[in-house]
């Protein structure tokens, strides 16, 4: 089972001022060198939505600092900082970047955070995002992701008379993940499912899970083999057989023929998922709002 920490990377627009404590402050445009200033923050996620404007009403409590938090739509990240960046004065002074893939669009807009006091607070300083010397972007969020995996409909697979396991913690490699995989599928309507697995769509609601998630991993590894501590010049692709062998399981054990995939979306593979018609679901830890909304608990999953 595969998985993988990811980090969310905060940083701060390009300004004279200094980050404090969990948010920073930009100058205030005004002439009385007494003010003091504004947040504008961006926030990539809508499920912490309600968390950001309570530490903001907090921060505010303590500092007299104005912050203001604005979330973008799900999916619209990228678009909404985009329209956002370029109000000048009223831009955002906090807003995520995705790693050093995000930092390239927005490298002109980061402050250096090395002498802040947010970063001398990282316990691990290995964490932050880097650029030479320069310190551009601070982790605010550590999420995990892999296989999601309903207990109740694995739990009935498992307890067919010729299943391939008997227990979950026998599925330890690919080649036993796909032999649970093809045989959930041979017994699909003995199960009451569609697939094995959620549908892979590959629209911009979904895709992010397959080119980047599930792309990460044979990097990782040709990375960590190959002692590679910055932007390589190409990659070899040594571990590419696995994502590709793994990727053609996704479609080919799905709750949707293949021929239908581009139809579907990331909506789609959480409601099939929620709703029982696939034992897995490739995805991270911030799906479980989604799920908990959609009736799931968390004695359910795996």
């Amino acid at each position: 089972m595969m998985n993988r920490t990811i980090k969310s990377t905060i940083a701060l627009v390009a300004c004279s001022a200094m980050a404090f404590g969990a948010l920073a402050a930009c100058g205030s445009s005004s002439s009385d060198s007494s003010a003091k200033g504004k947040v504008y923050f961006l926030n990539f996620k809508p499920e912490a939505a309600d968390q950001w404007k309570e530490v903001a009403k907090e921060y505010t409590k303590k500092t007299g600092v104005e912050v203001k938090v604005q979330t973008a739509a799900s999916g619209t990240y990228e678009q909404s900082l985009k329209s956002e960046i370029s109000k000048g004065d009223e831009a955002p002074t906090l807003f995520q970047i995705n790693g050093p893939v995000g930092y390239a669009s927005w490298k002109d807009y980061t402050a250096d955070l090395k002498d802040t006091e947010l970063y001398n607070q990282l316990q691990n300083k290995d964490i932050a995002l880097k650029d030479g010397d320069k310190v551009v972007g601070i982790p605010y969020a550590m999420e995990t992701y892999g296989l999601i995996y309903n207990k109740a409909l694995l739990k009935k697979y498992t307890g067919l008379k010729d299943a391939k396991v008997k227990s979950a913690e026998e599925i330890n490699s690919f080649d036993k993940l796909k032999a649970v995989a093809d045989d959930i599928q041979k017994h699909k309507s003995d199960l009451g499912v569609d697939g094995a697995f959620t549908s892979a769509g590959f629209d911009s609601s979904s895709d992010w899970r397959f080119k980047t998630h599930l792309a990460n991993l044979p990097l990782y590894y040709e990375f960590k083999e190959d002692h590679v501590t910055k932007q390589p010049a190409k990659v070899k692709g040594t571990f590419l057989d696995g994502y590709k062998k793994i990727f053609d399981l996704y479609i080919n054990d799905s709750t949707t023929p293949a021929t239908k995939i581009g139809s579907k979306t990331g909506e789609d593979a959480n409601a099939e998922f929620s709703q029982g018609k696939a034992v897995f679901y490739q995805n991270g830890t911030w799906a479980w709002g989604d799920l908990s909304k959609a009736g799931m608990k968390a004695e359910d999953l795996g």
